[in-house]
């Protein structure tokens, strides 16, 4: 794991950004496509503010979530209308977006298809992750109902349901995150910083994103 830190939260975003479209670039100039998958909440938006304007051959990018909650679009839970706001929108409104989310009752209904669109995206060029004061990554939760399918399977997607999460969720899986060529994992804030440190002495089943640390660069601001 490599650490890096940032005198403040906007400069570590937008260098991310940066980064972001620099290694997808990169990747361009020898593939016909490149994919970012990235997380939703409210960490990553000024990521998203930043690396939307960039140029980049968005056409030839594929952008997933890492994750999402099994609710409409029209949810303000949404992750998906979370991207669509701030992320797929200006140059990479080009982007060809590879949704998390179908018309299903419950995820398990649609996972097969979802999964195939996914497949066809993989290896990940680039993760963009999060992390919670939990220590969960995606919507790896510690406890979570797959959590063992989720860190050890070779599922492409995994279902989720976790204690305190409202709704079922869908999960990139680990296994897919860590043969992700570039993977960066973001957080904010000194209770972050404590949970990182900690993750780091745990097993993945206590702290997911224990499993997702080796190879990947951690940036973080204080604030």
């Amino acid at each position: 794991m490599k650490l890096v830190e940032y005198p403040d939260a906007e400069m570590m975003m937008m260098d991310l950004a940066d980064t972001i479209a620099s290694e997808l670039n990169n990747a361009l100039l020898v593939d016909d496509h490149a994919s970012l998958a990235v997380p939703g909440g409210t960490t990553p938006g000024p990521i998203f503010d930043s690396l939307c304007a960039i140029n980049v051959a968005w056409p030839r990018v594929h952008v997933m979530l890492t994750d999402e909650r099994w609710v409409p679009e029209t949810s303000p839970r949404s992750n998906t209308a979370l991207l669509r706001q701030r992320l797929l929108t200006d140059k990479a409104a080009a982007a060809r977006y590879v949704p998390l989310y179908a018309d299903a009752d419950t995820p398990e209904e649609r996972l097969g298809d979802l999964s195939q669109q996914v497949q066809a995206c993989l290896p990940l060029t680039v993760a963009l992750l999060g992390m919670g004061s939990d220590m969960h990554t995606a919507s790896i939760f510690p406890g979570a109902d797959q959590l063992d399918l989720a860190l050890t399977g070779s599922d492409t997607l995994v279902a989720m349901r976790a204690p305190g999460a409202p709704e079922p969720r869908i999960t990139l899986s680990a296994n897919v995150l860590k043969e992700a060529m570039c993977r960066h994992i973001v957080i904010v804030g000194d209770e972050k910083r404590a949970a990182l440190e900690k993750a780091r002495h745990l097993q993945p089943h206590d702290a997911p994103v224990a499993a997702l640390l080796p190879g990947a660069t951690v940036h973080w601001a204080k604030e």
